[in-house]
């Protein structure tokens, strides 16, 4: 398994606690790019701008990938553009939450 499948993997355990779902599910990582020295960066959003969890959220993807060995330094980038919705979710979650 490649180093961002792994990532994706353990970005899959960070949960948004207001809908229940992993932030991977929900379509709230927008990208993620890691250098010749496995420094991760994570370009990420969250449902809403106002969403008073972003500090876990995002805490929470940094201390998880922080924790892998191939890992050496991470940054999690919060942005609103383009602004997240339903659409981005995956199917998984969709289903989830009746919307498919």
């Amino acid at each position: 398994m490649e180093l961002k499948e792994k990532i994706l993997k353990e970005l899959e355990t960070v949960i948004d606690p207001e809908l229940g779902l992993n932030i991977v599910d929900l379509g709230l990582i927008y990208d993620i790019n890691i250098d010749e020295e496995n420094s991760v960066n994570i370009k990420m959003t969250l449902t809403t701008p106002g969403c008073p969890l972003h500090d876990s959220i995002t805490s929470g993807a940094r201390y998880v990938l922080e924790a892998m060995e191939e890992v050496n330094e991470v940054n999690v980038q919060l942005v609103w553009e383009p602004a997240w919705s339903p659409e981005l979710m995956s199917n998984r979650a969709k289903d989830w939450l009746g919307r498919r």
